[in-house]
């Protein structure tokens, strides 16, 4: 999947060896660094020929109202999109006054690197310039997880055989609006692009208003106030300049641009270091000159400190997290480059949030316009909660700020309790297709899903009875107003009621606003009993925190046990005939899209196929049911789940990044063990191989969270149902070994699965239960429990296809078949035989 001679392989490193300008946007994207509040695009420091010049901050936006062809009540009415910061990554190097300039320079040598283990992006050049200067240049780049602020960059400039008059350029530009000396054109103003929704909104206004701006020596301020969303901002370069060579410096000032520029005699063999420390702060509320403080204070303790401790810092932070969080696979060091790969961008998208949100591309890219969505909760949260909690719980606590704007929604779509975005940076609704967006109402249960599973790993009661409850509670209420009873013979709880929820979305977008969406049923019903249990356990403590949820809440006393009873009655559909869950009430009754015979150029089908030609099919975006097996398995038997995973396997196109980790873990269990390394491999290399062509648009960092979960989860067999602790490991033929860590309950848990055997040691804390294939082990500070295994669970060849369907019948008795929708530049005409007959 990749070119290993320009990315070879490195366990700990991601090194490419050539320059490329073909794809710069795919290598800005892989090549970024960040620390979940800031985030620098892999954007080489001469600041030209970008895909993107990207400088994002988590939570930094515009709004903007949102254009309905056709409005109606209750349709989002203000969008939202991330801001592009002030780009603070230029450091441009002149000899003899010719710049360097990768397209055209005679660049003899050529590296760089992101290493993983300090969190510094690296890049070495030998160039040899028109008149014959060999020129060593060695630039670094590091956005700070301790001080989450702070971003620092050096160049190295050394003049190998003559003297050479050298200077660096420093620059800060205002990309989002300005143009840079080079002329190049901002985003906002480039010509329409082609049709991709995936892709950030582009404001064509200015949206970044200018405020107090300076030079003070070496030191530079920029900010600004967004126009619409009132957000400010402030960045504040200071540069350091190491030489033995004579040099000067002069500096320009501008409301979109603050220049450093450092002319230096530089003499044969003497370097040239110039370190640039950036600072960046924002507001949804303070204005502008109070950041810029903030910055002064932020550059002023840095300095203060040295950034060779800045340095320092950065590699013990990171060996605090690889000790935390590292997966090692035995004898493949492929799959471990791109699993530590996968790992880091969790730690860049999530590790400085402090209570916002995990953007779906972190802080790398502009692709889906920052957004947060439930991939946090389903996809993230789980690594969070599991290797460093206290990134769950601020995670968590960003939802629990967004519940006043949630009951407003509820509200305006008739509904008790709240209801959260489907997609939103400040916790409006900023969907505007409501049929794949507003429709998904499983993110509430979702978010209930994610708090649960922290609670389950960490046993963090006092979150769940101070605020987590409020979650709970609300997104319960909000199932028990949308669902309805309807009464039936065949009623599950026997006494003649069902309860249903219709004109719902669930995960697989490619089916929309349908009744009865399993995963939809599934979730709801987890949601209401863990709003219901937890009550009940807070009124048996029966003190003053559950008093003022009560009052806080407006509890009434009997809203518990009518959650129970919705649960309980929950419709979960089932076909006799077909032996499997449907994916909703009418999947079954649609045709079936033959994906095997669909022309690859067709692919993906969101951008080849009106929505309403994919809603008339049994096709998925991605895995629904599956999901749902996975994620609330202990209510599915294993029989259930072989057959739902060969029924819906050929229909998932895997159109959506989100799919194959999950298909990965399902198909392991099932026993499709080939076929779940062939899905973990798709879902590793996502970007690293751009497989879905739009990694220049960011990291898919539930994709990345998902590699965790698959290797966990799938091959390490790992479930936490009813809050236990059990192991059921599926080690792929070809891995030696597999290990892990995980956090429970405070103790650390150093996993490792052979094909023999599954050994488990506890670190410092309290002894730990857990179970592997229904036989419970406990294992104390200090101790390793060493469990031997048989096998590696069932093996099935191959992998399922629509031609297993055979003589399948629906429950009318009609024949289930598998068809291409016509792709055709004419309209074809249909007429009945009789018709066809009399022409002849």
């Amino acid at each position: 999947m990749i070119d290993r001679d320009r990315f070879p392989v490195d366990p700990w490193r991601l090194v490419e060896t050539s320059f490329d300008e073909d794809d710069a946007g795919v290598t800005e994207t892989l090549f970024a660094v960040g620390n979940g509040y800031l985030g620098l695009r892999g954007n080489h420091p001469e600041g030209r020929f970008a895909h993107e010049h990207g400088t994002f901050i988590n939570g930094f936006h515009e709004t903007f109202p949102i254009r309905h062809a056709e409005q109606a009540y209750g349709f989002a009415e203000v969008g939202q999109t991330i801001v592009n910061a002030p780009d603070a990554k230029v450091m441009r190097v002149y000899v003899d006054d010719e710049p360097l300039s990768l397209d055209v320079a005679d660049v003899r040598e050529y590296e760089r690197v992101l290493d993983m283990r300090d969190g510094v992006l690296r890049r070495h050049i030998l160039w040899v310039t028109p008149s014959g200067k060999e020129v060593r240049i060695d630039f670094e780049r590091l956005v700070s997880f301790e001080e989450k602020h702070l971003a620092l960059m050096s160049v190295d400039v050394t003049v190998l055989n003559a003297d050479a008059p050298v200077t660096v350029s420093c620059q800060m530009i205002n990309r989002q609006d300005g143009e840079d000396v080079y002329g190049g054109t901002p985003p906002t103003r480039r010509a329409k692009a082609a049709f991709d929704p995936r892709k950030a909104e582009r404001i064509h206004e200015r949206v970044l208003q200018p405020q107090e701006y300076w030079q003070d020596g070496t030191r530079a301020a920029l900010s600004y106030r967004v126009t619409e969303s009132g957000m400010s901002l402030a960045v504040i370069a200071d540069h350091i300049v190491e030489t033995e060579n004579e040099y000067s410096a002069r500096s320009l000032i501008e409301p979109d641009i603050a220049k450093n520029v450092f002319r230096v005699q530089a003499k044969a063999g003497v370097p040239v270091r110039v370190t640039k420390l950036v600072s960046y702060h924002t507001s949804r509320g303070v204005p502008a000159r109070e950041l810029v403080d903030r910055c002064r204070r932020t550059l002023d303790r840095a300095l203060s400190e040295g950034v060779d401790v800045v340095r320092e810092r950065q590699r013990a932070w990171l060996d605090g997290f690889w000790e935390r969080s590292d997966v090692r696979i035995g004898g493949h060091d492929d799959l471990q480059q791109a699993t530590r790969w996968c790992l880091f961008q969790l730690a860049q998208a999530a590790a400085r949030a402090d209570g916002l949100g995990v953007p779906a591309k972190g802080m790398t890219g502009s692709g889906y316009s920052g957004h947060y969505f439930w991939d946090t909760e389903i996809y993230v949260l789980p690594f969070l909660a599991y290797t460093t909690p206290l990134w769950a719980r601020n995670a968590l606590r960003m939802r629990y700020l967004m519940l006043p704007a949630a009951r407003r929604r509820a509200f305006q779509l008739n509904e008790a309790g709240a209801l959260f975005p489907w997609r939103t940076i400040n916790g409006e609704e900023a969907s505007a297709y409501y049929a794949a967006g507003t429709a998904q109402y499983h993110i509430n249960a979702d978010v209930s899903f994610a708090l649960a599973t922290y609670v389950r790993a960490t046993g963090d009661d006092e979150f769940l009875h101070r605020e987590g409850v409020d979650i709970a509670v609300e997104t319960a209420r909000l199932w028990a107003t949308l669902g309805f009873w309807r009464s039936s013979d065949g009623a599950e709880d026997g006494d003649g009621e069902v309860f249903h929820i219709h004109g719902v979305t669930g995960p697989d977008e490619y089916t929309t606003v349908v009744n009865d969406n399993l995963f939809t049923n599934v979730m709801a019903r987890f949601n209401l009993r863990f709003a219901a249990r937890t009550v009940r356990e807070m009124a048996e403590l029966d003190g003053e925190v559950y008093r003022q949820m009560v009052d806080r809440l407006a509890l009434e006393p009997g809203e518990p046990e009518a959650w129970d009873r919705a649960a309980e009655a929950m419709h979960i559909p089932f076909s006799p005939s077909l032996g499997i869950h449907p994916q909703d009430h009418v999947f079954l009754e649609r045709e079936v899209w033959d994906l095997e015979n669909t022309p690859a150029d067709k692919r993906p089908l969101l951008l080849h196929f009106h929505p309403l030609v994919i809603y008339r099919y049994q096709v998925l975006k991605q895995a629904d049911v599956v999901l749902a097996l996975f994620l609330q398995g202990n209510h599915f038997s294993p029989e259930d789940k072989l057959a739902d995973f060969e029924y819906y396997d050929p229909l998932t196109t895997g159109d959506s990044t989100l799919s194959a980790v999950v298909q990965s873990i399902l198909a392991a269990e099932v026993g499709y063990q080939d076929l779940a390394l062939d899905y973990f491999r798709q879902s590793i290399f996502v970007d690293l191989a751009d497989l879905h062509h739009n990694a220049s648009d960011g990291v898919h960092v539930a994709s990345a969270g998902g590699v965790w979960t698959a290797l966990v989860s799938g091959f390490g067999g790992m479930r936490d149902h009813f809050g236990e602790l059990s192991f059921d490991p599926r080690l792929p033929a070809a891995w030696p070994s597999l290990e892990f860590t995980l956090h429970w309950h405070g103790t650390a848990l150093d996993v490792t699965v052979t094909r023999d055997e599954l050994r488990v040691k506890a670190g410092e804390g309290d002894p730990v239960g857990f179970s592997v294939r229904g036989v419970g082990y406990v294992v104390g500070e200090g101790e390793e429990v060493v469990v031997a295994l048989d096998g590696q669970g069932p093996v099935i060849a191959g992998r399922p296809t629509l031609r297993q369907l055979g003589e399948a019948r629906r429950e009318d008795g009609s024949l289930l078949s598998a068809s291409v929708p016509t792709v055709t530049s004419t309209i074809p005409i249909i007429v009945a035989e009789t018709e066809a007959a009399a022409h002849d």
